[in-house]
């Protein structure tokens, strides 16, 4: 591994982690046996509520520290048994642990009028009222306590266990990838991704075959897995009298259905623009549409010379000090302290994430580095990620839970903020070097607008099935193929969709957040609004109401914090189509530069 990972544990398994878990275990003992069957009616309970509620407070630091230290192992060696089997009795962990916010919601849900307004007004709760209000939201929509306890039992059998089968099964897969003229190799699954966009279409088209031949050998794990984590949820849901699956989604994301809506309206209402990305992909590229593994092929510039680690480091703390001093700084101290694992290996988990500790405040960033442009601008996206925590480092944890959609306003926002600082060099980026970004630019929109889009659908349609009873693998990629035929229309090629997308893509097996991919889109566009503001209204002062933004998303809606910091509506299509509009002056200048048969840059 790359990181460094001892200021969690000196090492794996070692004395001074058993006795972390120990602790862990003992308060969790302890908070069940003071939370269970304790009503809030007013008088002393209120005092006895604040108690619990601030130890529970100081047990989800323990919780975080020990929960991301073992997603870093796992994820970085995913063959590592005793990882797996810590993972695994870390998930029982969790399962009693969530015993107590059974309890804590069945208090909550039934506590009286004068002891709830009681409870909010404690001054050891402030800022805490969001957190406290969501819970009770929550808690009107349970199963009695007991029924919540065996779930939260189960789950760890069941939800849980299936979407660590799926990891287990794609952390170990491997395909065969036949380069041009070359022998056949076996390459971890890991690296498909990077592959898929290689300047060659010859070895998008292998590494998309092979790797699908790999999954159609697994079909049956991943459909069973997928539906088994889907009626698990729907299930639950009919217990407990939810009506529409997407409720849960949309309560974990914080937005209300009018946002949601908002959103997707202007995403199709203006989808002619990110078509128009993918028709000049599809011109430069001398093809007549495209295939799915053509997504994020890059423009036939003259070939890339790889970007080693040392330079990817280099170019994102550039890019970040000429837009935002203060984010380059901190992703320098980043590096610094080895808080990212980059290396490609195999038994590697694929995909990237930044995960990060209540207790220690700090952050680690998980990625494969290929050496090309768009990994280092993965590097700029998890760089955003693990600044809004630092932005957030003192605020207290019933403070920080901020959902997905904002989360990924972070981390979008940074890729902007990295070509912004790139493309504003003019004395070291040359014009290919410029259409170069544009292009990764623009390529990321048609992602964000096409491709999550299709997922999203997907994800919908398969769930009103699955309401019905278990979806055939067949159905699945019946589903899969129609729903990108749709979104993309005519741009795609006869037999370019991907069938077997629902199988390759970890995000629909994630079992602690459902409808995880919609979040990604919202955060995009929510940033690139964002960005548009920063670009009219100057840097210091927006970056100061920006970091307001960072801090905010615990104490309120997605709606209430962009509404009140930034002064924006969510709940208007105008917001995202505005946002949708900021891509056309790029898009305007890859068509400019780009024409069937036009000569290459210089």
């Amino acid at each position: 591994m790359n990181w460094d990972l001892t200021s969690y544990f000196p090492v794996f398994d070692g004395p001074e982690m058993r006795t972390f878990r120990d602790q862990l275990h003992a308060d969790i003992d302890q908070l069940n046996e003071l939370a269970g069957g304790r009503g809030m009616r007013g008088g002393d309970t209120v005092a006895e509520w604040e108690d619990l509620l601030l130890r529970c407070e100081e047990l989800s630091r323990g919780l975080s520290h020990l929960d991301s230290y073992l997603s870093c192992l796992t994820a970085a060696d995913t063959a590592n048994e005793g990882y797996k089997r810590e993972e695994a009795a870390f998930a029982l962990t969790e399962a009693a642990a969530d015993k107590i916010t059974v309890e804590l919601k069945r208090g909550l849900r039934d506590a009286s009028e004068d002891s709830w307004e009681a409870l909010l007004a404690r001054p050891a709760l402030d800022g805490c009222q969001h957190f406290l209000r969501r819970l009770r939201q929550e808690a009107q929509q349970t199963m009695e306590p007991t029924n919540e306890r065996l779930n939260a039992d189960l789950s760890v059998d069941g939800i849980y266990a299936w979407g660590r089968l799926y990891q287990t099964v794609a952390g170990k897969l491997e395909f065969e990838m036949q380069f041009p003229d070359a022998e056949p190799e076996r390459l971890p699954m890991s690296q498909r991704r990077s592959l898929m966009g290689n300047p060659d279409r010859r070895v998008r088209r292998a590494a998309f075959e092979g790797g699908n031949r790999a999954w159609a050998g697994v079909e049956d794990t991943a459909a069973a897995a997928l539906n088994a984590i889907a009626g698990t949820r729907l299930t639950l849901n009919r217990h407990r009298e939810i009506g529409d699956f997407l409720d849960v989604a949309l309560f974990q994301a914080a937005i209300s259905h009018a946002s949601l809506e908002a959103m997707f309206a202007a995403i199709f209402d203006s989808v002619e623009l990110p078509r128009r990305i993918l028709t000049v992909k599809a011109r430069a590229l001398n093809q007549d549409g495209i295939s799915w593994y053509d997504l994020e092929a890059p423009l036939p510039l003259p070939e890339e010379t790889p970007v080693n680690w040392e330079g990817a480091k280099q170019m994102v703390c550039d890019g970040f000090g000429r837009a935002y001093p203060k984010l380059a700084e901190f992703t320098q101290s980043v590096f610094e302290r080895k808080w990212v694992d980059w290396e490609p290996r195999s038994s590697k988990q694929s995909g990237g994430f930044c995960t990060g500790s209540l207790l220690s405040n700090e952050s680690r960033i998980f990625m494969t580095y290929n050496e090309t442009i768009g990994d280092v601008r993965t590097l700029a996206h998890e760089a955003g990620h693990a600044f809004h925590s630092f932005v957030l480092k003192g605020t207290r944890p019933y403070a920080r839970g901020y959902p997905m959609t904002l989360a990924e306003s972070a981390s979008t926002f940074g890729e902007m903020i990295l070509t912004d600082g790139l493309l504003s060099d003019e004395s070291t980026l040359s014009t290919v070097d410029k259409l170069r970004l544009l292009d990764m630019e623009t390529a990321h929109a048609a992602i964000y607008l096409m491709d999550i889009p299709v997922r999203f659908e997907f994800e919908k349609a398969f769930h009103e099935e699955r309401q019905s009873g278990e979806v055939a693998v067949s159905r699945m990629k019946q589903l899969m193929s129609q729903t990108q035929q749709r979104v993309f229309g005519d741009l795609l090629e006869a037999g370019g969709e991907d069938p077997y997308f629902w199988a390759s893509k970890l995000h629909f097996y994630i079992t602690s957040v459902t409808f995880y991919n919609f979040p990604y889109t919202f955060g995009f566009l929510l940033s690139r609004g964002l960005y548009a503001l920063y670009k009219q209204q100057g840097g210091e002062e927006f970056l100061h109401r920006y970091e307001e933004f960072l801090r905010s998303p615990g104490s309120a809606t997605a709606e209430e914090v962009a509404r009140q910091t930034l002064g924006c509506d969510l709940e208007s299509d105008r917001f995202w189509k505005d946002a949708i509009e900021t891509l056309r002056e790029p898009v305007e200048q890859l068509e400019q530069a780009y024409s069937r048969g036009s000569d290459l840059p210089n």
